[in-house]
Parts: C-alpha cells; sequence; structure tokens
C-alpha cells in the first residue's frame, strides 16, 4: 500500500469503523472482483452506509490525492468496477430506501436497490422501471444508471436517460444536488452557478456547431453508451437537466448517485412470444426491419451458433438439433392491457411473419412456462459459451450496435472476422430492433501471442463497426476500461476534446474512477487481464457475473458464492506459486470466511445461469479435510440416531429448565459467557430454543388414503419454542390433520433410529450419509409397500434429500406439498382474519414449491406477507446455533419488512423457524399449525 493510501486509511478509521475499512488482501481481492475479464485489486476497500460517510472519504481523497472507485453490484462487463486505489462498495443492508410517487408514474430510488426489487415494489401499481437488462435481479439501481444500462425491451426510449425524473447527486468536492423537487432545483440554481454556468456554455458552443450537433443526434438514433451522454449538451437547455442527464452513463467517473427518481412505465399483465426460425440471418432481418414499425416489445436475433449452444435446453423445440448453422432465429415478444388488445397485437405480427421467409410457421405461445423457457434460454446464451469454455480460458462478451438497415452485412462481417481470428466457437445475440448485438466467445490471456490475436480482433472490430458503419462500440455495456480507448475512433476529435471538458470540469483533480470512459493509454485494454486458474471441477466454470449474490444468505456476513470461488482460485494459484507461508495465512482466512459461513442450502444454483452450486464445493473442501477421527464419531452417531435425538430431548428440555429457573434474559447471558469461554463451540440459549419434543409419535386412522409418514430426526428432536403458546409437536398436528382427512399414518418400523443423512452430507462426511440414507430408504420402502403409498417428510431440507438420493421408485412429498395434494379435498377451510408471514425454505424454493407454499397459506390467509429478502434464512442445519451470526445477517431486514399486525409466520423446516422467530419477533410454526387451525 502507498503513503498515500495509508494516511487516507488512518484518517477514515477515525471515522468509520474497521470492519468496514478492508485492508487485508484476502478481503481486497475477493470484494475487488467485477464481472468483467479485468483485474485490479484495490488499495483499499470502503463500504459505506451514508451519505455523510461517502463525502467524508471523498474529503478524505482530495486530501490524500488518492483516487475512488465506486461499485454497486459489480455485474460490469466492461471493466468500469475495478480499481488498485480506493473501492467504494455500497454496505449490503444500507442504501435502500425508496418512495413511490404519483400512483406509481414515478419512483425515487437509492442505488443500493436492486432492479427487479424496484419492479416489486410497483406491481401494485402494474408499473415498472423502464431499464430492463438481462442482470436485473443482481444488478443495482445505482449501476443501472451509471451505465445506462438497457435491456431487451426498454430500447433506447425507456432507458435511464429518457425516462430520468430526476437525481440527487454527490459531486467531486463533496457538494450535494438533488433536482427530485423544486426546491432542491432551487437550492442548486442558487449555490452551484459557477458549474451550471460552465455546463450551459458547454451546450450553447455545442448547439451553435451543427456539425457536431447532427452527428451528436446521429448517434444517438443507436443504442450508445460509448463516452459520455453528450446527447445531453443537444437535448436540453436547462443545465440541471444537463448536469443529470450527464451523470447517466457517466460510469462513477463525474460523482455519485445517491438517488434516482424515475418515471415509470406501464408493466402489461398479458404476454405472448415466438421462438421463429429463418434459412439465413438475412432472412431474419429483413423480418426485423418488417417488425420495426409493429405493436411488438422484443425481437431478440440468435444466429445459428448461438442455436446451437442451446439446443438441448428445456422447452427447445427438437427441430433445433436440425438447423445448420447458417439459420438463425428471431424471439418476438408482445404484451398488451388485456386479452383482447394481445390477440389483435398477435395477428398482426402473424400477418407481417406471414410475408417473411421463415422455416417454420410462427407459434405465439402465452403458457408462462413455456414464455419463461424461452426467455431463460435466450438469457442463459452468455453464460452458455462459459459452460463449455477451456479451462483457463475467459469468457468475453462485446457489445455492438448497427444501424437497422445494415444489421445482416454487420453480422455477417462479424463472422468473418470470428473465422479470420479463429474464433470458432463464437456466437452472436441481440436486442435486433435496436441494431444492437452482443458477441460472446473464449480467450486465453495467458501468452503474449493471445494477447495479441484478441488486439487484432479488436482493431478489426472497431473499423468495422464505428468506421465502416457508423454504429456504436458499446451500445448499453459501458465503455469502461474495454472501449476506452476507442471512443476518439468512434466519436472524432471534437466530441472526444468535449468529453475530456466535462470530465475535467466534474473531476478536475481526476480522482473519480481514472482510466474509465477516458483513456489515453490506447492499450489499456489489453492491460489488467483477469487469470481463471482451474480449481475445481464444480466451479470451474464459472464466469464471475455475480448473479449468485443477492440470494446468498452470507453476502452481509462474509462471501458470497462468487468471493467464494475468486478466493479459491487464488487458493490454486499460491498453491502453484510454492508459496507456502501465503497459502497458509490465506487457508486460515477462508476457512472461516469460505467454509463455515456458507450455509450450503445451494440457492445460489438456482441463480447462476450454468447452475453452479458454491455449497458443493464447501462439501467438497470438507469432506477433504476431515480426518479419521471426524468419520469415526461419524460412523459411532450414524448408527446411534436414537439415543442422541432422546439425550437431545433431554438436553432441550434441560435448558428449557433452567431458563425458567434463571429467567430467560440470565439464561441467554450464562451461555454467551459459556460460548465464549468455549471459543464459540457451544450454543446461546434464546427465547426461540425448542423444548425437547415428545418421543411418542401419534397414529391416524381413517378411509380416504393412507400415506407413510417419515417425522425427521430434528422433528423428533425439537418441539415447539419455550416463548410459543403452542405446545403440540409437529408430528401431533399432523396426525390431527390426517385424522380430520380421514387419512391413516404409517410410520416406519425402526422410525427411532432413522435419519437421511443431511446433518453428515453437510459436514463432507459422505459415507455416513450414504449409510442413513440407504437405512432410511430401505424402511420407507418397506413401509410404502414398495412406493405404493405417499411418503410425507415434515421437514423441507431432508424432503429434498429423499428426493434426489433415494434409488427406489418412491414418491416423496414435503408438509405443504403433501397437505395440498391428499389432504386438502377432504378438509373444509375458515380463513383466520389476521395477516400471516411466510417463509419459503431454501429447499422448497428448489423443489417449486413456491406456488404450492402459496396457494396453501392463502387459502388459510387474506392477507399473506413475504418480506422481500426472497431466499435462505441462514440457520443451515445447526449453523444458527453454532455460527448463529450467520442466521442474523441472512434476517438482518427481516423484522422491519413485516407490518405490525403480522403477528405470526409459518415455513416448512424446524431449524429456520427458530432463526425466523428470533430475528422477526413473532412465532414461526409448520404451515400445518395454520392448516389445522382453520380446518371446520
Amino acid at each position: 500500500m502507498s503513503a498515500a493510501h495509508q494516511a487516507f486509511c488512518q484518517d477514515l478509521l477515525q471515522i468509520m469503523p474497521a470492519e468496514r475499512v478492508l485492508q487485508d488482501e484476502f478481503h481486497r481481492l475477493t470484494y475487488g472482483t467485477d464481472a468483467s475479464f479485468y483485474r485490479l485489486i484495490p488499495a483499499v476497500v470502503v463500504k459505506v452506509n451514508a451519505e455523510d460517510e461517502l463525502q467524508a472519504v471523498l474529503s478524505l481523497a482530495r486530501e490524500h490525492r488518492v483516487s475512488i472507485t465506486f461499485r454497486a453490484a459489480g455485474t460490469s462487463l466492461s471493466g468500469q468496477a475495478v480499481t488498485d486505489s480506493v473501492l467504494v462498495s455500497l454496505e449490503g443492508t444500507s442504501w435502500r430506501e425508496f418512495n413511490i410517487l404519483n400512483e406509481g408514474r414515478q419512483i425515487s430510488l437509492q442505488p443500493g436497490i436492486i432492479g427487479s426489487q424496484a419492479n416489486q415494489y410497483l406491481l401494485p401499481f402494474g408499473r415498472k422501471i423502464g431499464p430492463d437488462p438481462a442482470s436485473i435481479n443482481t444488478c443495482k439501481i445505482g449501476g443501472i444508471a451509471a451505465n445506462n444500462a438497457s435491456g431487451m425491451c426498454c430500447g433506447t426510449a425507456q432507458n435511464s436517460y429518457h425516462t430520468l425524473s430526476g437525481m440527487r447527486v454527490i459531486l467531486a468536492n463533496g457538494v450535494v444536488m438533488d433536482t427530485r423537487t423544486e426546491a432542491g432545483r432551487q437550492t442548486a440554481l442558487n449555490t452551484q452557478k459557477p458549474l451550471l454556468n460552465e455546463l450551459s456554455k458547454l451546450a450553447a458552443e455545442v448547439q451553435a456547431n451543427p456539425e457536431l450537433t447532427a452527428k451528436i443526434r446521429h448517434k444517438y438514433r443507436l443504442k450508445n453508451t460509448t463516452g459520455y451522454s453528450i446527447n445531453a449538451l443537444v437535448d436540453y437547455s436547462d443545465p440541471l437537466e444537463i448536469l443529470t442527464h450527464l451523470m447517466i452513463g457517466s460510469e462513477g467517473t463525474l460523482g455519485f448517485i445517491a438517488a434516482v427518481q424515475y418515471h415509470t412505465v406501464p408493466d402489461y399483465p398479458h404476454k405472448a412470444t415466438a421462438l421463429v426460425f429463418f434459412p439465413q440471418v438475412e432472412a431474419a432481418c429483413l423480418a426485423v426491419t418488417a417488425l420495426k414499425p409493429a405493436p411488438v416489445d422484443a425481437v431478440e436475433l440468435i444466429d445459428g451458433a448461438g442455436l446451437r449452444s442451446v439446443q438441448a435446453k428445456a422447452g427447445m423445440p427438437a427441430t433445433l438439433k436440425n438447423l445448420s448453422l447458417e439459420a438463425a432465429a428471431l424471439l418476438i415478444d408482445v404484451r398488451a392491457a388485456n386479452q383482447v388488445e394481445l390477440a389483435a397485437k398477435i395477428a398482426e405480427l402473424q400477418q407481417i411473419l406471414s410475408t417473411q421467409t421463415l422455416l417454420f410457421p410462427a407459434e405465439f405461445t402465452q403458457d408462462p412456462v413455456q414464455y419463461a423457457q424461452f426467455w431463460g434460454v435466450r438469457k442463459g446464451l452468455f453464460p452458455a459459451v462459459g459452460a463449455v469454455r477451456p479451462l483457463g480460458t475467459t469468457v468475453i462478451i462485446e457489445d455492438v450496435a448497427f444501424p437497422i438497415e445494415q444489421l445482416a452485412a454487420g453480422v455477417r462481417e462479424l463472422q468473418a472476422i470470428f473465422a479470420k481470428y479463429h474464433y470458432h466457437e463464437a456466437l452472436i445475440f441481440g436486442h435486433a430492433l435496436e441494431g444492437n448485438l452482443h458477441f460472446v466467445f473464449t480467450q486465453d490471456f495467458s501468452t503474449q501471442a493471445e494477447v495479441d490475436r484478441y488486439s487484432g480482433f479488436m482493431e478489426d472490430v472497431a473499423q468495422l463497426v464505428a468506421v465502416k458503419y457508423g454504429g456504436s462500440l458499446k451500445a448499453e455495456h459501458g465503455t469502461g476500461r474495454n472501449m476506452a480507448p476507442f471512443v476518439e475512433l468512434e466519436w472524432g476529435r471534437d466530441a472526444y476534446a468535449l468529453m475530456w471538458k466535462i470530465k475535467r470540469l466534474f473531476d478536475p483533480e481526476n480522482l473519480l474512477n481514472p482510466g474509465v470512459v477516458l483513456n489515453e493509454d490506447p492499450a489499456i485494454h489489453l492491460k489488467n487481464l483477469k487469470p481463471m486458474p482451474a480449481t475445481h471441477e464444480l466451479v470451474d466454470r464459472c464466469i464471475e457475473c455475480g448473479f449468485c449474490e443477492p440470494i446468498c444468505p452470507s453476502r452481509n456476513l462474509t462471501l458470497t458464492p462468487r468471493q467464494r470461488i475468486v478466493a479459491w482460485r487464488e487458493h490454486a494459484r499460491r498453491k502453484t506459486s510454492k508459496d507456502e507461508a501465503g497459502l497458509q495465512a490465506w487457508d486460515k482466512t477462508f476457512a472461516y470466511q469460505g467454509l463455515e459461513t456458507c450455509a450450503l442450502d445451494g440457492l445460489c444454483s438456482t441463480r447462476c445461469p450454468d447452475g453452479i452450486n458454491t455449497g458443493e464445493l464447501v462439501r467438497a473442501l470438507k469432506t477433504e479435510q476431515n480426518g479419521e477421527t471426524a468419520k469415526k464419531i461419524a460412523h459411532y452417531a450414524q448408527t446411534h440416531i436414537a439415543p442422541i435425538t432422546q439425550m437431545t430431548r433431554f438436553g432441550l428440555n434441560a435448558a428449557a429448565f433452567k431458563a425458567k429457573v434463571f429467567g430467560y434474559q440470565n439464561f441467554t447471558r450464562i451461555t454467551q459467557g459459556f460460548s465464549k469461554l468455549t471459543g464459540d463451540r457451544s450454543p446461546i440459549w434464546h427465547e426461540a430454543m425448542p423444548r425437547g419434543a415428545n418421543a411418542e409419535l401419534p397414529q391416524a386412522q381413517g378411509s380416504n388414503g393412507k400415506a407413510v409418514y417419515f417425522s425427521a430426526c430434528v422433528t423428533r428432536s425439537m418441539g415447539t419454542a419455550v416463548s410459543d403458546s403452542e405446545t403440540r409437536d409437529l408430528p401431533e398436528v399432523m396426525q390431527s390433520l390426517m385424522q380430520k382427512a380421514s387419512f391413516a399414518m404409517i410410520t416406519p418400523k425402526t422410525l427411532s433410529g432413522l435419519c437421511c443423512g443431511l446433518p453428515f452430507a453437510s459436514k463432507g462426511l459422505p459415507d455416513s450419509a450414504a449409510a442413513s440414507m440407504s437405512e432410511l430408504e430401505a424402511a420407507l420402502w418397506e413401509a410404502s409397500e414398495q412406493g405404493k403409498y405417499p411418503i410425507v417428510c415434515d421437514t423441507s431440507p431432508c424432503t429434498l434429500r429423499l428426493i434426489e438420493c433415494a434409488t427406489q421408485p418412491m414418491k416423496f412429498y414435503e408438509t405443504a406439498g403433501f397437505i395440498h395434494a391428499f389432504l386438502l379435498p377432504h378438509l373444509t377451510l375458515k380463513p383466520q382474519a389476521e395477516p400471516i408471514a411466510l417463509h419459503i425454505t431454501c429447499s422448497a424454493r428448489k423443489m417449486g414449491l413456491d406456488k404450492v407454499l402459496r396457494e396453501l397459506v392463502k387459502r388459510c390467509a387474506p392477507q399473506v406477507i413475504e418480506p422481500e429478502e426472497e431466499g435462505c434464512c441462514g440457520f443451515g442445519g445447526d449453523k444458527g446455533f453454532m455460527t448463529p451470526e450467520l442466521n442474523a445477517a441472512a434476517l438482518a431486514r427481516l423484522k422491519q419488512q413485516l407490518p405490525e399486525a403480522c403477528h405470526e409466520g409459518v415455513s416448512n423446516s424446524r431449524t429456520c423457524e427458530i432463526g425466523l422467530t428470533l430475528h422477526s419477533g413473532r412465532q414461526y410454526r409448520s404451515v400445518a399449525y395454520l392448516v389445522e387451525r382453520c380446518v371446520v
């Protein structure tokens, strides 16, 4: 670290806690990575949570002459969010305030809100924000605005630039300007006259130059994020409008966007899509021209190589496998306010397509499953290349725009350049209505010859797009470092000089993200390239896109799945470099940051475009670390499940008794002290802790059917919370429900000694896990009379393990799924008046039970509240006891998201319910309790 950075950190630590000023190498690397193929390691990572902290950081940066780069979600692809100086990251639980205005027609958003969350806020109003990037479930508002990200449906008319209503911005000198209100605008006009006057002068100069004005207007008829949004100097005369619109797409080089106020757009509920095939790309592009004036929301082009890469994906037509590489497809999307309007639009599109050269007749589908599959495949084209790339190579996605009338020629010439430079795996797709193409290929940067190949390729692409066709070298991904050397080539000397004037006006000391957007180094795009070493077969396919991060329970505590993979790749690098001391220090940090605080829920795989489960990596690493002693202990536990559950019941009841004697709060303090003495190896008791469960399992009789009831070992051990007025154990409630539905309950003969093996699997002990599973499967096979009867398991994670691991043909259901499918037809429910909170466990999500759970709970309560923090609660089996900070971090915002009128919640895993109860201040129980209570 330089002397300037050391002094900066020393001063910063006087006003910010050390846990948010990260100086160690481990966190600088893991937090410094983004989705681009560039790697710079920050000198320090600062996690700011308020404007005054950010202003202090800016002040110290000016004092010590150190540069700053802002980071939101880190999904940028052009290298604009990496730095070797100060990386300012938005602290995970902050920067998330929003305000809906004018019945949803406007929304004000802080930069830490994820794009899809903003749309969730607007859903009741039938509105959404305009930008719809493919990363909308991950990227944050700050990045969406700073990159002028667009997407598949928004085109240019609905991007951040054109839907901007107002902005709160912090300039390089720390001054805050807010144009969202008239009072804020007036304050800015009165206090920032020098800056605003200069902007007015620039606008006047540009508007007095007909040639430059014409060029700007001509360039922005296409999508364009190359350089600054200098169309603001043509489109506006109000200096505040010029300033805020220049901030859009400025990539953190002109100031910090503290809030954005958007004009929202309609979110039509009725949708249809069609995947239409053409014999050649020319035929597809002719159809695009015909569709341009039609009532269509999106038209996505996929070339033959792209179609081939996804031919095995779910929902893809079988005919795809027989298409030649010459073929192409258009994914057409149409939306409407009602079904009549949608049908009329489809008819008009069908008429247009009937005049085109198609391989097969166009068929529009409104089926939500097929619709989601088609668009899921489109969004998966980028990672589809990453999944099959050679080890050690990087996936690169470029983003250009051609005039639509020259789209076909552009595609053909791009394909010729691919062939010239031997990028035979490259594929092309994009937003055809805007002439916006993405092309994806793999690149090895390990040798100079390979770097030179990439350099020659980029030079040819720049000449083709910017010079020959007058297109955009960056249409929506931002200039970053990747295209900074080519800005002058695309825009010309006058416009380029204008952009430098803007940069120096806003940031005269060049402290805000220097080298991004504008860079005088013609080879900057070839420097600081990210290594992608092979590290483990489970995660080598990871392209570090970051899509997994929002759903990870440890994201605000230690690491995200992406960061775990980055850290383990660094482990592999250190291992090959023979740096034994450095490797040991790295692995010591990784033990807690990477292993102990991973909840192993696997929800990251549901967000990963390539299905990577980082939890499987953690399990595999634990397996490698486990010695013979651990294996022997596991074997003993696996063969003594019955006495262990008995001891657990006794221990829980003993703890409950002591808590009653000492007082709940006193006993919590006692256990906290004992936990510290044991090095956090003993659990901390609290009021959400369970009593010991009843050892006796009740039975049910009936004539409407039979089912095998497997009560998981956790349910057989843990009863209701000591603070809960409900004292019945879950098996008793299940028995009552089945009895009321006249459903007979069958229990395995050796139930007290059975376990699915999940506790062993999560600790990297596969042999004991497999032995437990084998024993359980045999017992269930017998009890179900060789699969004749359905099997219900009362704990969601255990049900998922049964589904994934059982080899015999048996039908497994978790609690909600079983009640919904078998008991509801025989029950009459009277909904309760009070609202209820619903937590869908990670295992339930992976089993696709979201809809079933919602339907079941809505049958019992009119108002169902699902907090926006979807995903794993972080309890993770016994981690909620032994690593309680993980559960606390995952549920940090739960309590504030539940209304006061909501007094209870439901879920379908006993351990999850413990953490949910603790951190919400409401009792969470199995959904079975709610249903049983509503039966009349």
